[in-house]
């Protein structure tokens, strides 16, 4: 058994540190944030702590005709596939985890070469996508040119990862609330060293130049909603929905703006935001004909160019530090993936048996 520290208490740290911990590992977090209530979360001390604002969905990015197994768009769908199968595991076998099975509806303004191409059987078949079923034409929006829909899973982010930290905690998981600057600085705390391997879920990457905010803005509204949407623009901001059940309302959104730091929710915007997505799925409006604004939602997605940072680096000699951050607006869509590339990379490190891992792969 080796000794494990993870950075990070967001969903790719819980994620990683419950897989070390199924190998037989001891395994401590390290955060200065850790999974609340939405009712007691702050929104403005704790706009850096990305997974409490985020919608929480499954939306299939396929990769382009053609793509590399290797390629960045192919290892993400793949790992997407993983994450799917454990959160269906999930659903099915702790109903208490906050996940909901849905229907994904996806829509096209101005389709590209992934969605043109695509055909019923190669949905299902090479890319995984479990119920896929074409809408034809009178079953599309206004101003669609194509869509259509697959089974999907939708959480509400709180009780998920509060879920996942309990169930880390029960099975002798150690939490320590701190602050990390460096990751090397976690090797000389006394609370934890001396131990084997960091893994580096920090997120921000500390200091890594290729490291950017996407700050994004939805709105979380009381109506409830049955499916997930998304709807690709020809011009402009996406238009969607994510329902987060367990009692968690329904997020509506949004933007998707690099490099942008303001913290305040515009209210114009706002009302764009809601407007649009009643265009497309009236439903959401209710009997009473109108949204239930619970509270305007300022989020700020760490991505990177390039892509996800998840390799292995030894540092001064002898620290090894496995880094998995970076994933922008896929943490929880790609989560479980990532999970369990760090974990073979672990196992690789100590020269053990590799980590049991979901056997999913996108055919590409």
């Amino acid at each position: 058994m080796a000794k494990i520290v993870v950075i990070g208490a967001g969903v790719t740290g819980l994620s990683c540190a419950l897989r070390i911990q199924e190998a037989g590992h001891s395994v401590t977090i390290i955060a200065k944030d850790f999974p609340s209530g939405f009712e007691t979360i702050d929104s403005a001390t704790q706009i850096n702590f990305t997974s409490p604002w985020g919608g929480a969905h499954n939306r299939f990015i396929l990769p382009p005709p053609g793509a590399a197994p290797d390629s960045q768009e192919a290892r993400e769908h793949a790992m997407s596939l993983v994450t799917w199968e454990e959160m269906h595991s999930l659903h099915t076998q702790h109903p208490e985890a906050g996940i909901t099975f849905m229907k994904a509806y996806d829509y096209f303004e101005a389709p590209e070469l992934a969605q043109t191409s695509l055909t019923e059987e190669k949905a299902r078949d090479k890319y995984g996508m479990k119920g896929f079923k074409f809408f034809t034409k009178d079953e599309l929006p206004d101003g669609v040119q194509m869509g259509y829909e697959y089974d999907t899973w939708s959480l509400n982010p709180m009780v998920y990862c509060g879920f996942l930290l309990r169930r880390f905690a029960y099975r002798g998981g150690k939490i320590l609330k701190r602050e990390i600057r460096e990751p090397l600085e976690v090797f000389e705390m006394k609370e934890v060293a001396p131990f084997d391997v960091l893994v580096n879920a920090s997120g921000i990457g500390f200091g890594d130049p290729d490291v950017f905010i996407i700050t994004g803005q939805t709105c979380l509204v009381a109506n409830p909603c049955p499916v997930t949407i998304v709807k690709l623009n020809a011009v402009g901001m996406p238009t969607f929905n994510v329902p987060r059940g367990f009692e968690g309302g329904t997020i509506i959104g949004g933007t998707k703006i690099p490099n942008d730091w303001n913290p305040n929710p515009s209210l114009e915007l706002r009302e764009k935001i809601l407007s649009n997505f009643a265009a497309i799925y009236p439903d959401i409006l209710g009997p009473d004909g109108k949204f239930t604004v619970i509270k305007d939602i300022i989020g700020r997605r760490p991505a990177r160019k390039g892509g996800m940072r998840l390799e292995k680096e030894i540092a001064q000699g002898e620290k090894c530090i496995i880094h998995a951050y970076g994933l922008g607006g896929r943490g929880y869509e790609l989560s479980w993936g990532v999970a369990d590339k760090v974990g073979k990379l672990l196992a690789s490190h100590l020269g053990s048996a590799d980590i049991p891992v979901r056997q999913v792969q996108a055919k590409i």
